[in-house]
């Protein structure tokens, strides 16, 4: 299973093919137009599941299923937290939780970013003890701006998940430290001398046991469709 998370900065009805050439089974996709907008190229595959959060039409999460896999929003979803969504996902031999994010809630100026997903996972609590569960998306965080935020900033989301035995799969295979990566996934205004890594998956140790590659988009393949770089985890599930 190829699993992608990648912002795409807008207009995904015209970059999906792009992305879909690395063939994702799993594709969560940030600043992506809502289902009544999103018109696909005859040319371009459809997806065989799909599922839409967002408050503004021209920019929400998209969560979208090339394989076979199916989607179920789970009943604890709370839309207070934008946007941080429980999916189960499943096929006929397996299945798991995915949490698909993009933290980022303009109404709530003191705690539009990080602090998104530390409450949301406080909320979900019950459902992180899942022994197969995923973190993915732009948390719009590093650790690096720690002490910008008071309340659930970037080391105590990393520290609240670790004690459920989810980690980052970046970091656990390159051995790098949090706020000291050497692959960025994003770069502001689109300029290569502002590089930060701000786009993640975590994953429970059952499933990174079953892990395979990871890779990061180059600079030079995908600045021109976005500010962010795709960020893909292949599973041996």
């Amino acid at each position: 299973m190829k699993l992608i998370t990648w912002n795409c900065q807008g207009a995904f009805r015209k970059k999906a093919k792009i992305i879909l050439t690395l063939n994702p089974d799993i594709l969560v996709v940030q600043e992506c137009e809502s289902p009544e907008r999103l018109i696909f190229k005859n040319s371009t595959i459809k997806p065989n599941d799909f599922l839409w959060f967002g408050d503004n039409q021209n920019k929400g999460l998209g969560i979208f299923s090339f394989g076979n896999f199916k989607f179920e929003l789970l009943e604890q979803y709370n839309p207070e937290f934008k946007i941080v969504t429980p999916i189960k996902v499943s096929n006929k031999d397996k299945s798991f939780v995915l949490f698909a994010i993009w933290a980022n809630n303009t109404q709530d100026k003191n705690n539009q970013y990080i602090e998104q997903v530390w409450k949301a996972i406080n909320h979900y609590d019950e459902i992180l003890n899942n022994e197969m569960t995923i973190l993915t998306g732009d948390f719009n965080s590093n650790k690096i701006w720690d002490r910008k935020h008071r309340i659930g900033n970037h080391s105590e989301v990393v520290d609240k998940l670790a004690k459920k035995n989810i980690f980052s799969i970046y970091h656990n295979h390159y051995n790098e430290e949090q706020g000291k990566e050497t692959k960025p996934t994003f770069y502001l205004q689109r300029n290569q001398n502002k590089p930060y890594h701000i786009d993640y998956c975590f994953a429970s140790e059952s499933l990174i046991e079953k892990f395979k590659n990871i890779e990061i988009g180059t600079y030079e393949n995908w600045i021109e469709h976005s500010d962010h770089s795709p960020l893909s985890v292949k599973f041996e599930l």
